[in-house]
């Protein structure tokens, strides 16, 4: 709630506003009957226990993300940088999605979970060497503290005030927590446009993380426009720095490993979930739903939340790459293809796929398929060595895939053809990329320049996914029927170490054999 409804609220009840005198944001509030007495606020605002004052030790992240500031700061030497974690997110009307801060934001300041709405991270330069860690920044966290009991916004403000949401750290806590300088957010519009200009004539420039917090790219257009800056190309500085943070990603240091280790385990049980109530979704009329939802207990049980929405996709709705609806039903016969990654509380998130047999046991057509795509998977898996390209990784995995269907009789030209960039027919089969960047976001380091990227070198400290599949649709008649509505995926999350690639999810099975061994120990598999 605004301050402005707040206000209007206020309003006593010998002064009624006519419906159209009343502001439409505060309409919200019509089916409150909150009590605004003086005599109710006096009452409020006494008889609370103090609130615990105690200072926690450092986290374990804070020198981590100091790093990751110094990077930033060494690379933008002079300038403002400013980082906003981003508002909250309306999902219908007055009511938000948890809060989820922006991920270049945790990754500077080690803020995960749902820390702190509005919240933005100011890096002040300094001269050379004087800033913080020898380098050429301050930082400030700003963030708003919640209000004290004897603020009516402590019972009165349902977005902000600790009676609806709960209690927050406070500044002190909040410094001694992550090593880092705090403010009021009431002082930020000062903190981002003092001073701020043209450079030439003795201007602060300002580089802006744009489009997470409306009013924070506010207030630096606003800034700029004053002062005579040309947009055009603060917008280009602007995109710099959304790839150096992006690129800052690229490699991940020791404790994001830790952190990428713990969302695969809990992953990893998120799956053991599933298979336990596949017998109840196969009986349910939306057995993907059962599915969807065995997974997501168990990542809001050990994470956050789920780092992407659950594709739970039964039969034919396997063969649609992102399929989220989940509300179809499962059949024993069927596969099931399951793509989910539980989020842990520092934001990492895990990203993995297994195509299982819903009754246990693959049929011979599903095994020939399935097995195609796990030697697509293990040769890009072989091909992901030190030194080598990003993109060589798609290259292994894809023609083996293109192998295995001119075996099979499927491509209308020859395998030369079809693996030539004017060919490419294999493709419709397996349309998507075979690895991303994974680590904060699913698809991690998505600003990073494409030489860095697709082009870059594998290199220790990275992160990636590996996931070929095949994906036969019951309405392509280029294929024989009995592929048709069979679509198979197989997803690996990859550490990149100095002695070649690592697969951190391995401890899901993998080979055919092994799934069937592995739900048979976990279900007795039903209607076969």
């Amino acid at each position: 709630m605004s301050t402005a409804e707040n206000n209007t609220l206020s309003q006593t009840a010998a002064t009624p506003l006519t419906p159209e005198e009343q502001p439409l944001a505060a309409r919200n509030e019509n089916r409150s009957q909150r009590p605004d007495s003086d005599a109710f606020k006096a009452f409020m605002a006494q008889q609370w226990a103090t609130k615990p004052t105690e200072l926690p030790a450092e986290a374990e992240v804070a020198p981590y993300a100091a790093k990751r500031r110094r990077a930033i700061s060494d690379k933008f030497p002079g300038e403002r940088i400013v980082i906003p974690a981003g508002p909250f997110k309306v999902r219908s009307n007055d009511t938000d999605y948890r809060f989820r801060p922006h991920s270049g934001f945790a990754h500077l300041t080690g803020f995960g979970l749902d820390h702190e709405p509005d919240a933005v991270l100011i890096m002040e330069p300094t001269e050379a060497g004087q800033g913080d860690d020898g380098g050429q920044h301050h930082a400030t966290l700003y963030f708003r503290e919640l209000a004290g009991h004897d603020n009516p916004e402590f019972y009165a403000n349902a977005r902000y005030g600790e009676f609806w949401i709960g209690s927050r750290l406070s500044h002190a806590q909040v410094r001694a927590l992550l090593s880092i300088e705090t403010a009021d957010l009431a002082e930020l519009e000062v903190a981002i446009t003092k001073d701020a200009g043209v450079p030439e004539v003795g201007g602060m420039r300002i580089r802006l993380l744009r489009e997470v917090d409306l009013n924070a790219d506010a207030l630096v257009d606003t800034s700029r426009i004053n002062t005579g800056v040309d947009l055009e190309k603060s917008d280009e500085l602007d995109s710099k720095l959304a790839e150096a943070l992006s690129e800052l990603r690229l490699l991940k240091d020791s404790w994001e490993v830790e952190q990428m280790k713990i969302a695969v385990a809990a992953t990893v049980n998120g799956f053991h979930e599933v298979v336990k109530e596949l017998p109840r979704a196969i009986t349910h009329p939306r057995g993907e739903r059962v599915v969807e939802g065995a997974f997501f207990a168990r990542a809001r049980e050990e994470g956050n939340d789920l780092g992407y929405d659950t594709i739970a996709a039964s039969g034919n709705n396997a063969t649609v790459l992102h399929w989220i609806r989940n509300n179809g039903q499962v059949h024993a016969g069927d596969l099931l293809l399951l793509d989910a990654g539980v989020e842990a509380d520092s934001l990492y998130t895990a990203d993995i796929t297994r195509t299982l047999p819903v009754n246990g046991k693959y049929s011979d057509i599903q095994r020939k398929i399935y097995q195609a795509v796990l030697d697509a998977a293990d040769a890009g898996f072989a091909a992901a060595q030190p030194g080598r390209k990003f993109r060589d990784v798609h290259q292994a995995s894809i023609s083996v895939l293109a192998e295995r269907l001119d075996a099979w009789g499927l491509l209308p030209v020859s395998l030369e053809v079809a693996l030539s960039q004017d060919g490419q027919h294999h493709r419709r089969w397996m349309p998507h990329g075979t690895s991303h960047h994974l680590g904060m976001d699913v698809h991690d380091c998505a600003q990073a320049k494409r030489e860095l990227y697709l082009d870059g070198v594998l290199t220790e400290g990275m992160v990636f996914t590996i996931e070929p599949g095949l994906y036969f649709k019951d309405e392509d008649l280029s294929v024989p029927e009995e592929f048709r509505g069979i679509g198979v995926r197989i997803e690996d999350d990859i550490l990149m170490t100095a002695d070649g690639p690592v697969n951190l999810s391995a401890a899901l099975p993998r080979e055919a054999d092994n799934v069937e061994a592995w739900m048979a120990g976990i279900y007795s598999p039903t209607g076969e």
